[in-house]
C-alpha cells in the first residue's frame, strides 16, 4: 500500500524480457534508496513492482505480462522514461495522500495543462472502467501521485485537477505533454461502496446470514455516507 506523496524521480529501462532497471535520478533518492532491499514493494508511476535485485542508486524488477497490458509500463518507449517513485507505506507513517494500492486500473491521456497564478490545471481523459468512480474532491492518482479531482465531466470522460508547483516540478507531470499516457487508479473506497450497493440489491443464492441490513442507497444516506 502506498500514500500518492512521490519521494523521488527515477528512470526505466528495459533490460529484456520481462525485467526493468529503475534509477534513481533525483536529489532526494535517499528517500527510496537508503534501506531498500530485496522483496520490498516500490510504486513505479503508481505500478506496484517488486524489487529482485539493488543496484547503486536503483533496482531492478519485474513486471508479468498483466501489468503490461494493463499500464504505460507495455507501451514501448523509444528512450528510458520518466518515472515516479514511492516506497510501501510503513505502520505510523503519516498518510499525506490517500490510499493508493498500487494496482493500476488502466490508461489515460493528459488533454491539456495550464499554468496559472497558484497551480497547473491539468485535463485527462479516463477510460470508463475509471471514470464511473471519479467524483468531484474525491481521489485519484495519476503516475501513483495523489490527486484530487477538481472537476469531471462525464459527456467526455475528462476530468481536471489542480497541481501545486512542487508536485509539478519534481514529479514527472511537468514532462507530460498533450497525448501522453499516464496511469490511472480509482479510490480504491468508490470500489467498496460499489460492491457493497450491487451485494445489497440482492440476497447472495447461498447467503445463511438473514440478519444483516442490506447496503443500499438509502441506508448510506441515512447513516451520513451520502
Amino acid at each position: 500500500m502506498f500514500t500518492g506523496i512521490i519521494q523521488a524521480l527515477g528512470t526505466i529501462s528495459p533490460l529484456g524480457g520481462d525485467s526493468w532497471q529503475i534509477t534513481c535520478i533525483s536529489q532526494s533518492s535517499d528517500l527510496v534508496m537508503q534501506d531498500l532491499a530485496y522483496g520490498d514493494s516500490v510504486a513505479v508511476d503508481g505500478v506496484c513492482l517488486t524489487v529482485e535485485k539493488v543496484l547503486p542508486g536503483g533496482f531492478v524488477a519485474t513486471a508479468s505480462p498483466e501489468t503490461l497490458r494493463r499500464t504505460t509500463l507495455g507501451i514501448e518507449q523509444a528512450e528510458p522514461k520518466y518515472v515516479n517513485l514511492e516506497t510501501s507505506l510503513r505502520v505510523g507513517s503519516k498518510i499525506g495522500g490517500h490510499f493508493v494500492m498500487g494496482h493500476v486500473d488502466g490508461i489515460g491521456r493528459i488533454i491539456a495543462a495550464q499554468q496559472t497564478a497558484t497551480s497547473w490545471e491539468m485535463t485527462f481523459s479516463a477510460p470508463d472502467a475509471i471514470a464511473r468512480y471519479l467524483v468531484p474532491k474525491g481521489s485519484i492518482a495519476i503516475n501513483g501521485i495523489s490527486l484530487t479531482v477538481a472537476d469531471y465531466e462525464p459527456e467526455f470522460s475528462q476530468f481536471k485537477v489542480a497541481v501545486i508547483p512542487l508536485t509539478y516540478a519534481e514529479t514527472n507531470l511537468c514532462y507530460l505533454v498533450p497525448g501522453s499516457s499516464v496511469n490511472l487508479e480509482g479510490d480504491i473506497l468508490g470500489k467498496y461502496v460499489e460492491k457493497f450497493l450491487v451485494m445489497g440489491k440482492g440476497e447472495p443464492k447461498n447467503s445463511k446470514d438473514t440478519n444483516h441490513e442490506q447496503i443500499t442507497p438509502i441506508f448510506l444516506a441515512e447513516h451520513g455516507y451520502l
